[in-house]
């Protein structure tokens, strides 16, 4: 796999908050938090009991293990922009992990029948593009692609603009929110939408982005049993701009990339 050497702010940014991130992003409230409100939805009618899956973004592997979880037999690979990532990858779940820039044109090893990311594709919008064109040359046609990504539809998107540029714990020059279907249509030539959810309310950010909204770990079980029934009759207000976030499940077509 082609390694970029083209410096990327994303690569330092996430280097540097690899620890808080960590402890704050994948501790037992939030992984509760993705297996109801993230994991479920977007597995759901999906069989990759026997599936290769490309684990996009991957971090330190735990959605890779939360997929083990859901379909046993599923074989994972992780792929970062950050060595320590790879590595935290292959220690924690016994899969490779290949070091790789998505905004970069890459010429994929393997391909995959599936591909995943959870909240990766916002961290690449300095060529978001080259970016779509490289995970449609990781899935085969037929495949799928699902993601999670923070929603710019969302009600509230100016705010999180100033926020994001305003906040050390992003890095505003190479991130920001998606609107689902302007990115659908940038995907247009290798992949068809097959479903769309938006969600995310108060457990989303004050549960799942504890770090940024300065919620101590402590206190998160106790505000997780409050929290959850409430997202879940959020959820299910209309349209999109309510929500902060949203879940998308795209098939491979049988196109060159």
């Amino acid at each position: 796999m082609e390694v970029s050497t083209k410096p990327n702010p994303q690569k330092a940014h996430y280097e540097a908050i690899h620890d808080a991130y960590e402890a704050h992003y994948y501790d037992a409230p939030s992984m509760a938090y993705r297996d109801r409100f993230i994991y479920g939805p977007l597995v759901k009618r999906l069989d990759l009991s026997e599936a290769s899956l490309a684990d996009l973004a991957c971090g330190s592997g735990h959605n890779s293990a939360a997929a083990r979880r859901y379909f046993p037999g599923i074989r994972t690979t992780g792929y970062d922009i950050s060595e320590a990532a790879c590595h935290d990858y292959v220690a924690r779940t016994g899969r490779p992990a290949h070091v790789m820039d998505l905004t970069v044109l890459q010429e994929p090893q393997e391909v995959h029948d599936a591909a995943l990311v959870i909240g990766g594709l916002h961290h690449c919008i300095a060529d978001l593009g080259v970016t779509l064109r490289n995970v449609a040359r990781m899935v085969r046609p037929g495949g799928h692609f699902l993601m999670m990504e923070p929603n710019d539809d969302f009600l509230l998107s100016v705010v999180r603009r100033i926020w994001y540029r305003r906040d050390r714990w992003f890095e505003a020059d190479s991130e920001a929110a998606l609107k689902h279907d302007e990115i659908a249509a940038q995907a247009a030539p290798y992949f068809t939408p097959e479903r769309v959810t938006y969600f995310g309310g108060p457990a989303f950010y004050l549960i799942l982005n504890s770090l940024i909204m300065r919620v101590p770990l402590g206190a998160k079980p106790a505000l997780q049993h409050a929290l959850f029934p409430l997202e879940q009759a959020y959820n299910l207000l209309p349209g999109r701009k309510p929500f902060a976030a949203f879940l998308a499940v795209w098939r491979r077509t049988d196109t060159a990339a």
